[in-house]
């Protein structure tokens, strides 16, 4: 759906030029809801303005359906935009317009009849929920509302795509929650492709089906959600991940006291991560019906990717040390993630 190919976007400043997006490829596919995180100043709001080319790439190729928008005239662009829908941060209403006129506004830019506006924008402000809001102006509104009225907007010319650039990043918690499940039930209702754009990790958790980590202009990662979370690779992806589950030992652990071998008096602690029905099986009861072994929690947590159960463990068991490598053979069968952490001497563990 869209095929961003060694894409470079470089600005000029007094300094000198200054290199924001560098050699950058992606592929959307055709009904993805597709995350892209970064850090402020990473380029990503630049990287999302390229593929509506409201910022011209310096080098590449921009292809939405189809159509190589990257070598089209400005009278072919401004069709071609009619497909792809853009939300912003801070909603960029029209103040001394109604709610119904904002999202009419690029219907009526477009001559569209007067019956098929009415027909078009209630049906919108039914989608969003504010088809009570009609006739109320943007100060009338709470935040959540205005970015509703984005949204009906954004969705006016009946596009196929649409792009989120921090959508919900000035919006309360609960707030963001309820708009991130609108732009869910808005790409399974209408069959969108979604580009949302973000720093938060928790937005990436919620509704997307692929990420990209973009970190200095470049694709530092990106892959499925859940390959991501469970086995992130560059250290700014799970600086993100760690803010939703972090990898820290817990208090009682000082990481300068584990030791990769085997050592007199300790327990080994591993970490095990489940993925969807995994996170059911009870784990902890077999390892110690079947082996002849200490077993405890230190650890654990189950959270949610896009409606899939994701959780973790942190278990310490102590033993003889065969008992522990049938314990950990009999684990990387079950399906999960295994990683052993270490050995902790017995008197320096949180269980003392």
């Amino acid at each position: 759906m869209i095929q961003l190919s060694h894409i470079e976007k470089i600005y000029d400043s007094p300094s000198g030029p200054v290199r924001a997006l560098k050699d950058i490829s992606l592929h959307i596919e055709k009904g993805d809801i597709y995350g892209i995180i970064g850090l402020s100043g990473a380029g990503k709001s630049t990287l999302v303005r390229c593929i509506n080319l409201l910022e011209r790439p310096t080098k590449g190729t921009v292809v939405v359906d189809g159509q190589e928008i990257t070598a089209m005239s400005d009278s072919q662009l401004r069709a071609a935009r009619k497909n792809i829908g853009m939300i912003f941060q801070h909603f960029n209403l029209l103040s001394s317009a109604t709610v119904y006129e904002n999202v009419a506004f690029p219907l009526e830019l477009a001559k569209t009849n007067k019956d098929v506006i009415q027909k078009k924008v209630t049906e919108l402000l039914e989608l969003v929920g504010l088809a009570d809001k009609a006739d109320q102006y943007p100060s009338q509104l709470s935040g959540g509302q205005k970015q509703r009225v984005g949204i009906a907007r954004a969705l006016a010319s009946d596009p196929k795509v649409l792009l989120c650039d921090e959508a919900t990043s000035a919006l309360d918690p609960q707030t963001t929650k309820s708009i991130l499940e609108l732009i869910k039930d808005i790409n399974a209702k209408l069959k969108l492709t979604v580009v949302v754009i973000t720093h938060e990790m928790q937005v990436i958790k919620e509704i997307c089906d692929k990420v990209a980590v973009i970190q200095n202009g470049l694709i530092a990662e990106n892959g499925p959600v859940l390959d991501v979370f469970i086995n992130p690779q560059q250290p700014i992806t799970k600086e993100f991940i760690s803010v939703l589950m972090s990898n820290e030992l817990p208090a009682g652990f000082d990481r300068s006291t584990i030791s990769k071998d085997p050592i007199p008096n300790s327990v080994m602690l591993t970490r095990l991560t489940f993925i969807g029905a995994e996170t059911d099986e009870p784990v902890i009861s077999r390892l110690i019906k079947n082996f002849d072994l200490n077993v405890g929690i230190v650890f654990g947590q189950i959270d949610h990717i896009k409606n899939v159960p994701f959780g973790r463990l942190m278990v310490a068991m102590e033993g003889r040390q065969m008992e522990i490598d049938h314990a950990i053979e009999y684990l990387k069968g079950k399906n999960l993630k295994v990683e052993v952490i270490g050995y902790v001497a017995r008197h320096d563990s949180a269980s003392d």
